[in-house]
């Protein structure tokens, strides 16, 4: 099983145009932001226009034109961010019916559709004591570049 990046990728996306917003830099264009992922251009696009759509961005249109982010990161919740790309969770119930005259089959699913739920909601809570500029403000105080 191969586990979904879209989060991460969205997040790191926010952070640098934060810390570029800091450093006097109000919009990155998809290929700048793209460069910070080792990434390319589309995936950029592909991955903020969601955030676009939720008002968490903006972008400007035409050669140059960038994204920035549409207010403060100190008021970007991560859960907000989780929930403007549509994420389902990480693990679902069978695809089929199990079978019905196994006494695991019979009851599995309304058990795991209640410990899936209780997950799903302490990751909620999480995300929603975290924002941008806590992500950003963390990586650059635990995490900073070498110098070299």
């Amino acid at each position: 099983m191969s586990a979904n990046s879209r989060l991460t990728t969205a997040v790191h996306a926010l952070c640098w145009l934060e810390l570029a917003a800091r450093r006097g830099y109000p919009s990155l264009t998809s290929e700048r932001v793209a460069a910070s992922l080792a990434s390319n251009p589309a995936l950029v696009r592909k991955s903020l226009g969601p955030l676009r759509d939720a008002g968490l961005v903006t972008s400007g249109r035409g050669p140059g034109a960038g994204w920035s982010l549409a207010r403060p990161a100190a008021t970007i919740r991560l859960d907000q961010v989780y929930d403007a790309l549509g994420e389902e969770a990480p693990y679902a119930l069978h695809a089929h019916e199990p079978n019905q005259d196994c006494p695991v089959g019979f009851g599995i699913r309304p058990v795991l559709a209640d410990v899936y739920a209780d997950a799903d909601a302490a990751v909620r809570r999480s995300l929603r004591h975290r924002t941008v500029a806590d992500v950003l403000d963390t990586l650059l105080a635990e995490h900073p570049l070498p110098t070299a």
